[in-house]
């Protein structure tokens, strides 16, 4: 009886001691203030907004208190780390004998052992004295190459901005390593502030080191050889072995060997040493992009219809990093722009052909065009050279073969012609896929002359755009573009069809129909014009971070004559559109109308990927 009596004393113990740890654990819950709720407090007396500004983005403590699952040690160590953030920006801005304190619930953070933090933490309290800003008493980096220009911040009584001690040694150096002191570095440094006078004296002493010309490249053939032939990386990089050393020449041939799109990374490395003849060798580290690429895209247009198009992309076919590329086009599916359209066309690059910013191609394309106006079928074989000038210049010419069966209101005829294409490329834009600043210049003038009927001519293009932000922000953006062709010598029968300008639709004006303006001869007989003028403008806002809306206007003409004189005709549309933006680049959809009499109740949907231009 005692036994069983025991028992039942310590059950009802259990069970009251269960339910008093359920109601603690309950009103632990309610009563204990959310991590979340922690107040965080910058003040920095006497200073103006922005520095303050500049010193709540460098705050841990901000950022840590505003996340739920932060805990009372998180946050103990954002407030530590904040003092040297915020000395950072205190010397960074030239004062040196500042004060900051950050007090945790009223001790001083600095004072509270990371090990045992506080069970909770209500209140993070950040006090920063700016103190007398310190001035440059001697300022100087010695010796400097000839021509080395410093920060103009960097002298004597001026505000003694940490940076500015960084900017001039670096430019030191620079100057240098750009008169081929490859070796260059910092032989001594003497950093002293004066607190009483508020002075800051930097003293850099540089060694030159030997002036050094380029030796060898080096091929390091790593874990995982490069599928390329060593002589061919050499051919494409071009270091230019033997000349004075210079980072921008070092620079240009990890460049080439990156525009030849056979490496995935390039890494260009000088040796430690150079060599007892004053050269110094350049080691190259590359690892092989994916051998094969696909791709594949879509547009729609009310009134043209779906475009589909895929490419097949193999690099390196050869083992010399040359780039085979097939494309398949289909479009007008499902539209009223004359027929469905097709192209395949197939494109051999090789870089480093001649000289290491030259590259050779060859292609070949057959082609079948139902338009409005006209039908083409046409056969092409050519091949030509590509010219690297810099990093926004590009130029290609060429020689091509084309055969052409061509019916439209002039009747049915075969012609042959040889074409002699030129085109340069000025790019000076941001961001292609979505620009925001520069200018964009393409050029073509493609000299051709009739093999078997007719005489020769030459057609001309010219695209230029330009792209202004408005804000600082970079919200608003407003892009203009302009276009101005030109066939000379030849006239409309003895032209190739596709050389002649149409106007209207995606890529001319928006909201007219797909090429529904061209030079009417007669009744019922439409041709192309032999000159043309285009301009475009759009106002680009950003709606959040992902889309931006678009409001836009289109103008097109097309005349009879090379010059534009003669039979000729304007044409307008002006809409509303959308992007949004994905990793592959914006999506965009157009609806314009047309700036005629039917403005208002004509009514084009434009979608595809990228901007408008």
């Amino acid at each position: 009886m005692r036994y069983r009596a025991l028992c039942l004393v310590g059950a009802v113990v259990r069970k009251s001691l269960a339910r008093i740890v359920a109601v603690s654990v309950v009103l632990a819950g309610v009563m204990a203030p959310p991590l979340h709720a922690v107040e965080v407090r910058l003040s920095a007396p006497q200073a103006p907004g922005k520095f303050a500004d500049r010193l709540r983005a460098a705050l841990l403590s901000i950022p840590t208190a505003a996340q739920e699952d932060s805990t009372a040690q998180d946050l103990l160590a954002a407030a530590q780390a904040d003092y040297a953030r915020l000395v950072g920006v205190l010397y960074a801005e030239g004062y040196y004998g500042g004060v900051v304190s950050i007090r945790v619930d009223g001790r001083e953070a600095a004072d509270i052992p990371p090990l045992a933090p506080p069970a909770a933490i209500e209140r993070i309290e950040i006090t920063v004295m700016r103190g007398a800003g310190f001035r440059f008493g001697r300022a100087e980096v010695a010796p400097l190459a000839p021509g080395t220009e410093l920060p103009e911040g960097f002298r004597e009584g001026e505000l003694a901005k940490a940076g500015l001690i960084g900017d001039a040694t670096r430019a030191g150096v620079t100057g240098w390593r750009d008169a081929g002191h490859a070796k260059a570095r910092i032989a001594a440094e003497d950093i002293v502030a004066d607190h009483p006078r508020a002075r800051l004296d930097a003293r850099i002493a540089l060694d030159p080191g030997p002036r050094l010309r380029f030796g060898a490249l080096e091929i390091d053939e790593g874990d995982r050889p490069s599928r390329v032939r060593a002589a061919r990386i050499r051919e494409i990089a071009g270091l230019p072995t033997g000349r004075v050393f210079s980072p921008g020449e070092l620079d240009a041939s990890a460049n080439r060997l990156r525009r030849s799109g056979a490496f995935g990374s390039v890494r260009l490395q000088e040796a430690e040493a150079p060599n007892p003849d004053g050269t110094l060798d350049i080691t190259a580290r590359v690892s092989d992009a994916k051998r094969r690429r696909v791709g594949v895209g879509a547009e729609l247009s009310s009134l043209e219809g779906v475009t589909l198009s895929g490419f097949w992309l193999h690099r390196n076919l050869l083992g010399g990093a040359e780039r085979l590329r097939i494309d398949v086009v289909t479009g007008g599916l499902g539209g009223d722009s004359g027929g469905e359209d097709f192209r395949v066309g197939a494109r051999l690059d090789r870089p480093a052909t001649f000289t290491p910013d030259t590259g050779a191609f060859v292609l070949a394309n057959i082609e079948e065009r139902n338009e409005p106006d006209y039908r083409e079928r046409k056969a092409e074989l050519g091949g030509g050279l590509t010219h690297v000038f810099s990093d926004e210049l590009t130029a290609e010419a060429g020689l091509t073969y084309r055969f052409s069966e061509i019916t439209d209101a002039l009747g049915k005829r075969e012609v042959q012609h040889l074409l002699f294409p030129l085109r340069a490329t000025w790019d000076r834009r941001d961001d292609p896929l979505n620009p925001r600043e520069g200018l964009y210049l393409d050029m073509a003038v493609t000299p051709f002359a009739g093999l078997d009927q007719g005489g020769g001519g030459a057609r001309l293009l010219a695209d230029l755009r330009d792209y202004l932000t408005l804000d600082e922000g970079g919200r608003f953006t407003l892009a203009g573009r302009a276009q101005l062709g030109s066939v000379a010598g030849a006239s409309v029968i003895d032209a190739p069809a596709d050389t002649l300008f149409y106007s209207g639709g995606a890529g001319t004006v928006r909201g007219q129909g797909y090429q529904s303006l061209g030079v009417d001869l007669a009744p019922g007989i439409t041709v192309g014009g032999r000159s043309f003028m285009g301009v475009s403008g759009e106002l680009r806002a950003m709606v959040g971070t992902r889309v931006q809306a678009v409001a836009f206007a289109d103008a097109g003409f097309i005349g009879e004559r090379a010059l534009g004189s003669g039979i000729g005709e304007w044409q307008g549309g002006a809409g509303l559109g959308a992007r949004y933006f994905t990793p592959v680049g914006p999506i965009r959809v157009d609806l314009a109308t047309p700036l005629d009499g039917d403005a208002g109740q004509d009514f084009e949907i434009y979608i595809g990927i990228g901007q408008a231009f």
